[in-house]
């Protein structure tokens, strides 16, 4: 009998997880290159029922096979949807977008950015990423291009990161003649920051300032750190590199990428996790109330 109340129990867990991933959705359809996450479950592994015998027939097997038998489900992992989202116009200066459609060698990617080839080989679609250095000077990366500049003419996030350049060190936009910050600029496609007259804008090694843009080969090994922030574990250090001259890659200045949550699909799938939650509980209801009468009218007679 508690096989059905651990099995039910097993799926309101899963809801509930479900329900927390789709409600951060909802609650950062506003975040710049917030990219929305999608819970996976899947059943936890088989059991194999036997009935043990007695009394048996000489030489037959002390145990007879009765089947297979699954004890429940379980919310796996919580992966990241890298769909472009849309680009909206803000007309600030320090605002970039990074617009990717990275390309491999004979793949044709879905909207989802996977293709699956012939063999049934799953290839993932390489992304494009702001490079930032953290607190402790790691680097991290991120989607929200949202970015300004502290007293120091430090290029920052909204969190105070400090973004990075090609040369991995922090962008720096300051006047060497006035010591001020440097807010009449242009970006190029590539991430080189150049003056209204074309002229790139050394930094303190004298050489070109010019935007870290990372290429991820399988964003899927991202992990989520809060505001905004991935990483990679040490394992995975080798799948980064900075994007290449053939790399279908384009920043935008003057604009953010929106969110690619889905808002009407969101509350669809809220509401189908609400019911699927409630739905478990009844039966954990009924096998409680069923344990009840079995303890306090079975056991009196």
């Amino acid at each position: 009998m508690l096989r059905g109340l651990y099995t039910a129990a097993s799926g309101m867990i899963a809801q509930q997880r479900k329900h927390d991933t789709v409600t951060n959705n909802i609650a950062n359809i506003n975040t710049p290159g917030f990219k929305q996450g999608t819970g996976i479950s899947r059943s936890f592994p088989e059991m194999l029922i036997e009935r043990i015998r007695s009394g048996g027939a000489p030489g037959e097997p002390p145990t007879a096979r009765v089947g297979r038998l699954t004890t429940g489900v379980m919310a796996e992992e919580n992966v990241s949807v890298h769909a472009q989202g849309d680009i909206q116009e803000t007309q600030n200066p320090y605002d970039f977008a990074l617009i990717s459609d990275i390309q491999v060698p004979g793949a044709t990617f879905d909207a989802s950015g996977k293709y699956v080839d012939a063999d049934g080989q799953r290839v993932i679609q390489p992304q494009a990423f702001f490079t930032v250095l953290n607190a402790n000077g790691e680097q991290r990366y991120s989607l929200n291009g949202k970015f300004t500049v502290d007293v120091n003419g430090n290029l920052i996030t909204s969190e105070g990161n400090r973004v990075a350049g090609r040369d991995g060190q922090p962008i720096v936009l300051i006047d060497p003649t006035t010591q001020a910050p440097i807010t009449n600029f242009r970006i190029s496609k590539s991430g080189l920051f150049t003056n209204r007259d074309g002229q790139p804008i050394m930094g303190a090694n004298n050489q070109p300032l010019n935007l870290l843009i990372s290429r991820v080969e399988d964003p899927n090994q991202l992990v989520r750190e809060g505001n905004g922030l991935y990483r990679l574990n040490a394992d995975n250090a080798t799948q980064v590199q900075p994007v290449g001259l053939n790399d279908q890659v384009e920043v935008r200045q003057g604009y953010i990428e929106r969110s690619n949550v889905d808002a009407g699909q969101s509350m669809v799938d809220m509401m189908s996790a609400l019911r699927a939650y409630e739905a478990n509980q009844k039966v954990v209801q009924f096998y409680d109330k069923s344990m009840e009468k079995a303890v306090n009218d079975v056991g009196r007679i």
